[in-house]
């Protein structure tokens, strides 16, 4: 376990000393942290023992430490350590009234002991507490490895269930139980067939927890619950649950990853041949791609005609769900190869979900292609289908009367958001050859970027050039470009961990300068140059680039409120 104050208090060579709040010894340590601040709270994360020796404190005066007591409990501060024999020679007592009164532990640190030495005792604790949980998570996957390797998985579920201790069950797609471990937890695991019918709407991998104390709904089962979908396809083939009395260390965590990645490996088994034969038609347009349509025919043999010969268009849709991708040619195909093992246009599972539209079109193209004795090509690419077929053939014409008949029954055209579930968005570029492909692929995707943000169902890239320009600069085209560039930022501010927006737009406004920022905001100039560093880390973008900040600003400007 995780280094406490009681374990420090009880270490011989620390001589420390109980001052206040004995009653809360037990309470973890993330940290020891030195700091003579008089408001050290914004450099705070919680879970920290904080050390000083009140250098620049009036520790005598009662109001000032009550107030200083109260911030640091508010911050998650753990504990503190006063020294002695420093700048006061014992704790003084105002001091001592404010953390009981808080209730924060208050340590007194003799002379003799530095800070430094129980940084270290704190930072070896920590290491040695990592080290038990990856040398136990490393022993359970060997175990469960065995396990799956002589009894399959229902030998998994059971050693699993050992580790965790805990129970665990395996669903299959409908959300019927197929095997737990132990055998009493089959009535527990029943119970949660509709999460599980839920979790598989989901796009895997995905997990939820369910259960725990608390539970008002089934008061007699207080267990908490750990659902992961398994299968590396959009959606789950089957699910496992992870039922213990308390939340997962990190040994236990071990564990269960171990298990999903052995779960997955079962399940996905049977479908490899199946896939084998998938992975040539994105080896096919992977070549292509990359300009070597050479090759390309070479493995493609007879299995697409003269579809590689004669002039042909690619097709990009995408769902709304999916987000907005910029790749090259080299990209996309080195993408599509990777997500084909996991998604088939051709399988019988896509046409048939509810709702698929990238599902349904592809059963549009394929089977107008087949009416014709039309070659096509199609290969899922994650979220989007990309599909090869000859240029005024049937399956193109399926493919533009479907959308048309989908634009039509939308009363009006409206820019796409990650809200509108299952809508399709189409890309169609302009005739071409193998050896122009990646350049066919280019335009497609350039379609299809501007049917999203004109809030076309299809656009196709030859009546790009026929149209005006101004419709790529109206107001919704830009408020998506800055809430897409901003919501990152938005997402973090959501949780409460900062208000990053606010401290960029003012460091903007202020043309980068620290201090007047700072002051904008009424924070320290570490806290903005912090929160700056925040802003780098999440959007991946250096703000000593002027483009970015420019498009910063401009993305702040065009979301301010009016």
């Amino acid at each position: 376990m995780p280094p406490t104050l009681a374990s420090l208090v009880h270490h011989s060579a620390l001589k420390l000393t109980v001052r206040a709040g004995q009653d809360r010894l037990d309470v973890p340590v993330r940290w020891a942290h030195v700091s003579e601040l008089a408001d050290p709270v914004p450099y705070m994360e919680g879970g920290e023992l904080l050390l000083i020796t009140a250098l620049k404190l009036d520790a005598e005066d009662p109001e000032v430490m009550r107030r200083y007591v109260k911030r640091l409990v508010g911050a998650g501060v753990v504990g503190l350590g006063f020294a002695v024999g420093v700048n006061y020679e014992d704790v003084p007592e105002a001091l001592v009234a404010a953390a009981r009164q808080e209730g924060l532990p208050l340590l007194e640190v003799p002379r003799r002991t530095p800070f430094l030495a129980i940084s270290k005792a704190v930072s070896a604790a920590i290491a040695a507490d990592q080290y038990r949980a990856v040398t136990a998570g490393f022993a359970a996957q060997r175990e469960l490895t065995r396990r799956t390797l002589t009894d399959g998985p229902e030998g998994l579920l059971a050693a699993l269930a050992v580790q965790v201790d805990g129970w665990a069950a395996l669903y299959d797609a409908s959300g019927a139980v197929v095997a737990t471990a132990p055998e009493w937890a089959g009535r527990r695991a029943a119970r949660l067939t509709a999460d599980v019918q839920r979790l598989r709407e989901r796009p895997a991998p995905a997990s939820s927890v369910v259960g725990g104390a608390g539970n008002s709904e089934h008061p007699e089962n207080a267990d908490r619950v750990e659902l992961h979908s398994l299968g590396t396809s959009r959606r789950p083939r089957s699910a496992l649950a992870v039922g213990t009395a308390a939340a997962l260390g990190t040994a236990e965590r071990y564990a269960v990853h171990s298990a999903i990645a052995l779960l997955t490996l079962t399940t996905e088994r049977s479908r490899s041949l199946h896939e084998a034969g998938l992975r040539i038609d994105a080896a096919v347009l992977r070549m292509l791609l990359a300009g070597e349509p050479d090759h390309a025919r070479t493995v493609a043999g007879d299995l697409y005609g003269g579809l590689l010969d004669a002039p042909f268009r690619i097709i990009v849709a995408e769902s709304a769900p999916a987000r907005a991708r910029a790749s090259t040619g080299a990209q996309s195909a080195h993408s599509a190869h990777s997500a084909h093992s996991a998604h088939s246009a051709h399988s019988a599972h896509s046409a048939q979900a509810a709702g698929d539209a990238l599902g349904v079109l592809t059963e549009i193209v394929e089977s107008a292609a087949a009416r014709s004795g039309e070659a096509v090509l199609a290969v899922p690419e994650g979220e989007r289908l990309v599909v090869l077929a000859t240029d005024g053939g049937a399956a193109v014409a399926a493919c533009v009367e479907y959308t048309s008949a989908l634009e039509a029954a939308r009363p009006t055209p409206e820019p796409r958001t990650a809200g509108d579930e299952e809508s399709l968005v189409v890309g169609l570029s302009a005739p071409s050859g193998p050896i122009a492909a990646s350049a066919a692929y280019k335009q497609a995707e350039q379609a299809l970027s501007v049917a999203r943000r004109r809030g076309r169902v299809c656009v196709e890239h030859e009546h790009l050039a026929a149209g005006s320009v101004l419709p790529l600069l109206a107001d919704d085209a830009v408020r998506a470009f800055a809430d897409g560039l901003l919501r990152a930022l938005r997402d973090h501010d959501a949780t409460g961990r900062g208000d990053l927006v606010a401290s960029l737009r003012a460091w903007l406004s202020r043309h980068g300068q620290w201090d007047a920022a700072a002051a904008d905001l009424g924070v320290h100039r570490h806290t903005l140059r912090y929160r700056m560093r925040r802003v780098e880390e999440i959007l991946g973008r250096s703000l000593d680039d002027p483009d970015v900040r420019m498009e910063l600003w401009l993305a702040l400007k065009a979301t301010a409120p009016e």
